[in-house]
């Protein structure tokens, strides 16, 4: 499985402010509709409730009906943005079939949540730092605002995926708790290396090639760590 870094070929059709239409009651939706936007266009810095207002058509005091602050506008982005990303991951689980070699299985699937949380964050930069650099803490990861059409969000998929690990016996039983943590972390890092630091020079074919490693080392290294960290 690889991590396309190629845009979705509706991207072209994003380019440009746009003015969102809604139906009558339904401004809240349209002005979420139109931030994230503007977080897939340049990132959580980019959600301005004037901008915001201004692509949807109404005056800016229209958003504070819906939205307490600059903040709580934000805040809603993201959670609708790790919901994306949730879909994303999803879709990369789903596509690991399932041939009868149970401990095979788990690891592959366990390996596709990383697979997909690099896919969404190298196609969509902006909603990606938007998803998992507005939050500050783990408040949010269970909650049902931010889950996909999935139904899950990505760190409850990340963690139904350990845990299936566990049941398969492809992760001891003691060292489960904080791996969430730990796998997430890793691929997260690696993430912010590609889109920001010194690795975004890479092309396309190089991170497509390390992705798989990195998951892999990912795996195999769970079952290595002596002390497990507390869960958050």
């Amino acid at each position: 499985m690889t991590v396309s870094t190629a845009p979705e070929p509706e991207r072209a059709a994003r380019s440009g402010p746009r003015r969102a239409t809604y139906h009558h009651g339904d401004l809240r939706r349209a002005l979420l509709d139109a931030s994230t936007e503007l977080a897939r266009e340049g990132g959580p810095d980019a959600v301005v409730v004037r901008e915001a207002t201004r692509r949807v058509g109404v005056s800016a005091n229209a958003a504070y009906r819906h939205f307490a602050d600059r903040d709580d506008l934000l805040e809603a982005v993201a959670s609708r943005a790790q919901g994306q990303a949730a879909d994303v991951i999803a879709e990369s689980i789903a596509a690991v079939p399932d041939d009868g070699a149970v401990q095979s299985v788990a690891r592959r699937r366990f390996r596709a949540v990383g697979l997909g949380y690099l896919r969404f964050a190298l196609a969509e930069p902006g909603l990606f730092r938007t998803a998992f650099g507005v939050p500050v803490d783990l408040s949010r990861s269970s909650s049902p605002e931010a889950a996909g059409q999935c139904g899950r969000t990505p760190f409850q998929l990340l963690s139904d995926q350990l845990d299936a690990m566990v049941s398969a016996g492809a992760l001891p039983p003691e060292q489960r708790e904080g791996a969430e943590l730990l796998a997430w972390s890793a691929v997260h890092g690696f993430a912010m290396l590609a889109l920001e630091g010194p690795l975004r020079g890479l092309p396309p074919e190089a991170i497509e090639h390390i992705a798989p490693r990195l998951v892999e080392m990912v795996d195999l290294g769970l079952g290595l760590v002596e002390s497990p960290v507390a869960g958050g």
